[in-house]
């Protein structure tokens, strides 16, 4: 068993290291481009090569599922057309005692993603943010992430559920005063244009919704309801360029401060009203269990791959990418699903995202146990 288990691993690992070059490398597509526009700009070498560096731990959590799942469909296959899966079973082998050193691997890998998802992604995408903010090469308007709400606009908190390039849906806009909210807006879209001579960012807002705090004529603040078809908001980027200072966004956040903000929410938002809320723990519910599942995928893209790649028995490596690959969309897909629902924490999104990874290892290890 030594010498078997030692020709498994080998074989994986060589594969592994092969198709994690091959995702990395194309996830790094992105950032290359992203490195060419900031050298445009007359930056070092030495500081595009850290923002490239900055990088790479996000694109690993990524990559090394995705190359779980497609070594293990090919080496499995390769061996089940080879026939060698046949001969180690006619030898008395189990086919656990054969799986079980991927299974292995794939739980240490398990473990090293748990790592970077935690803590080290996440702190070096916010490192990433503020080295290109320092160069000056951050677009305001990209600020606007969608299902966040976003403080790096001075006095105020904006949310937009979805935005496709200048249009965005479902705003929420609180204007800030030093005792709180003094107006909140709220509207089904918007559009967004920029007047960069006045260093302005304009949105306007369709079928609006406003809530307003006016002083009475005795002195006293009372809340005024506005409806409007249309509303032109307009947003001063002159204190947000000159300071430059970059606000921690939810994906940003290591899994401790994740788990310390849901327990705290009100105090981490207390200018936001009680749906808004619940809708922003909800966001960081669906991150931080996103992150645990991202983590766990490469057990359960093991799991499921073994008795796949054997039941293939293809030697060419174009199916095994393509099951992987549908493997791959099914899981993400949840993912996506699991975030457009943050609105609706009723419908529990922040379990959709395990479903995937709970479906995966219980249906290969059914799979596994009948193959053997």
């Amino acid at each position: 068993m030594r010498i078997l288990n030692k020709y498994l691993i080998q074989d994986f690992l060589v594969t592994f290291g092969m198709t994690l070059m091959v995702f990395t490398s194309v996830l790094c597509l992105g950032v290359l481009i992203k490195a060419i526009d900031v050298a445009a700009k007359g930056i070092s070498v030495g500081l595009i090569a850290k923002i490239f560096g900055l990088n790479v731990p996000f694109m690993l959590t990524f990559s090394i599922p995705i190359s779980v799942v497609t070594s293990v469909l090919l080496v499995f296959g390769r061996m089940s057309f080879d026939g060698e899966i046949t001969a180690m079973k006619a030898c008395g082998v189990s086919l656990w005692q054969i799986v079980a050193p991927i299974l292995i691997l794939a739980i240490l890998l398990s473990a090293f993603c748990l790592s970077i998802n935690t803590s080290i992604a996440p702190l070096c995408r916010l490192h990433f943010r503020e080295m290109i903010a320092e160069v000056g090469n951050e677009d305001p308007a990209k600020l606007l992430e969608p299902g966040r709400f976003v403080r790096d606009f001075p006095g105020m908190l904006i949310y937009v559920s979805d935005r496709k390039g200048s249009d965005i849906k479902d705003v929420v806009v609180y204007q800030l005063g030093s005792n709180g909210p003094v107006q909140n807006i709220r509207a089904e879209y918007g559009r967004i244009h920029s007047d960069p001579t006045n260093a302005l960012m304009m949105i306007d807002l369709f079928n609006v919704h406003s809530d307003a705090l006016m002083k009475e004529s005795g002195g006293d603040s009372k809340w005024h309801h506005i409806d409007a078809r249309e509303y032109p908001y307009s947003i001063d980027l002159k204190q947000i360029l000159r300071k430059r200072q970059v606000h921690q966004k939810v994906g940003e956040m290591t899994y401790g401060e994740l788990t310390k903000g849901i327990r705290n929410i009100a105090a981490l938002f207390p200018e936001l009203q009680p749906r808004d809320l619940l809708r922003q723990r909800m966001t960081m519910m669906v991150e931080a269990n996103k992150r645990l599942s991202l983590s766990m995928s490469c057990f359960a893209f093991a799991l499921i791959g073994i008795p796949l790649g054997m039941k293939s028995k293809r030697r060419e490596s174009s199916m095994g990418v393509l099951i992987s690959l549908m493997l791959i969309f099914v899981f993400y897909l949840f993912i996506i699903i699991a975030n457009q629902l943050v609105g609706k924490p009723q419908l529990r999104p922040d379990l959709i995202v395990w479903f995937p990874a709970i479906a995966y290892e219980i249906l290969g290890f059914i799979l596994i146990q009948r193959t053997n």
